[in-house]
């Protein structure tokens, strides 16, 4: 009910949602099963799982995400928050896309462990959310502007971390 206003006024808000979030749930998943790298005894499950988490995120969960940033709730540092995540979870997934077909497995598995920390952004959020709520019992709005930026920056500040530190 929240977003009542751009469902009534742009029709096509609701073919991004659902868009977004039915993409995300498969992104999530193979975002998951690729970064187990294991087979399960199919032949290039890594590779094809890979392949649908990148397919998914350039072409639909990143670009109607972005969309969904200019109507995000909480004012403009909300939007500004879901709009740079989208952008940084576009790129990150592009360059390393790019890097995996020009065979530079060391810097796309970086440029991926970026892209999945951007992912779990959905997980993350949430997260922190209950946790903000549990704790302060701030007002709703308040909260959204926290955790626009609580659900993707602590998780590419500890990917970089695990990257310079050559754990990732």
């Amino acid at each position: 009910m929240i977003k009542q206003s751009e469902v009534t006024a742009r029709k096509e808000y609701l073919y991004f949602f659902y868009t977004h979030v039915y993409t995300s749930i498969f992104v999530l998943l193979t975002g998951f099963l690729a970064i187990l790298r294991k087979d399960f005894r199919l032949k290039s499950f890594h590779k094809n799982a890979g392949k649908i988490y990148i397919f998914m995120i350039l072409l639909f969960a990143a670009p109607s995400g972005i969309y969904m940033g200019f109507f995000a709730n909480g004012g403009i540092y909300s939007k500004i928050s879901f709009l740079i995540l989208g952008c940084l979870w576009w790129f990150s997934t592009f360059k390393a896309y790019q890097l995996a077909r020009q065979k530079k497995f060391k810097e796309h598995k970086q440029w991926m462990w970026r892209s999945f920390a951007l992912t779990i952004s959905a997980i993350t959020l949430r997260m922190w959310k209950v946790i903000i709520v549990y704790l302060f019992h701030p007002n709703p709005m308040d909260v959204y502007q926290i955790i626009a930026w609580l659900g993707w920056i602590p998780n590419i500040i500890l990917i970089e971390y695990l990257i310079i530190k050559k754990y990732l």
